[in-house]
């Protein structure tokens, strides 16, 4: 949590959203490394970052990593498959209105998580193609990690199909909302620290605005089903125990993504 707590306390406004939900995954998964945990952690960040009113897309990528002695090793492919239940290629998130790239899980290659930086997360132009990519395919972004050159490939639309269109993304859509959900509800919680919601507040996130005045100082903990849940009025007015996504708030809230 160390990494967390520096980001919540050093952030700036415009990027505090953006940086704490990748590191406080992170932490949340203790280093675990399941098959497929850059697609699980994509797909539960999307709806994490789109709870809070945060734009995130899937960007299947490859990633080379060189080191100072220029060795190096290249990790994903620009043409992924699944092979039963698994999938071959590497997977980022682009987040349009910031063009921010994150990276939720580059610590599962070992020389990478041997520097000890957590999540990785940079700029990245966006693309001005009418086809639909966000990121023009066959761009690179080129980042520092330590004494480590980590370079990104973006993979075509083919490549991002192979993810959402396949019945195993498809089967687990449904979990990867309810945990996105329960990641952004601790992010909330994190966010209306003292110190940090000011900060906040001045994100260009109106969705974010609102859902903080709504909680408040509410308390919250988690049920039996490790849903997070805050003690607020519900449509009645009656209070209850409710999910992020069951607090109401006003009609003109900005929808969440995706939409």
């Amino acid at each position: 949590m160390d990494l967390m707590a520096r980001m919540l306390e050093h952030a700036k406004p415009d990027q505090i959203v953006e940086l704490v939900l990748p590191f406080l995954w992170a932490a949340l998964s203790d280093g675990r490394a399941p098959a497929n945990i850059c697609v699980d952690a994509c797909m539960t960040l999307r709806n994490a970052y789109g709870q809070l009113g945060v734009r995130a897309e899937l960007l299947p990528v490859t990633v080379a990593i060189q080191k100072k002695d220029g060795g190096g090793t290249l990790y994903g492919s620009l043409t992924p498959r699944w092979k039963g239940t698994e999938w071959n290629g590497h997977c980022a998130l682009v987040l349009p209105d910031s063009e921010r790239f994150v990276d939720p899980t580059i610590e599962q290659f070992d020389e990478v998580r041997r520097v000890g930086m957590g999540p990785m997360v940079g700029k990245v132009a966006m693309s001005t193609r009418e086809d639909g990519s966000l990121v023009e395919p066959g761009a690179k972004v080129m980042l520092q990690r330590g004494d480590l050159v980590v370079t990104y490939t973006v993979a075509g639309p083919e490549a991002l199909a192979s993810i959402v269109e396949h019945p195993e993304a498809i089967a687990h859509a449904d979990g990867h909302r309810r945990t996105g959900v329960n990641t952004a509800s601790l992010t909330l919680a994190a966010l209306r620290a003292e110190g940090v919601r000011d900060r906040a507040m001045q994100a260009p996130h109106p969705r974010l605005h609102t859902l903080l005045q709504a909680v408040g100082d509410a308390p919250y903990e988690s049920d039996e089903a490790q849903d997070v849940r805050f003690h607020l009025p519900d449509q009645s007015g009656q209070e209850q125990w409710l999910r992020l996504d069951e607090i109401p708030l006003p009609p003109s809230t900005p929808a969440t993504w995706p939409r």
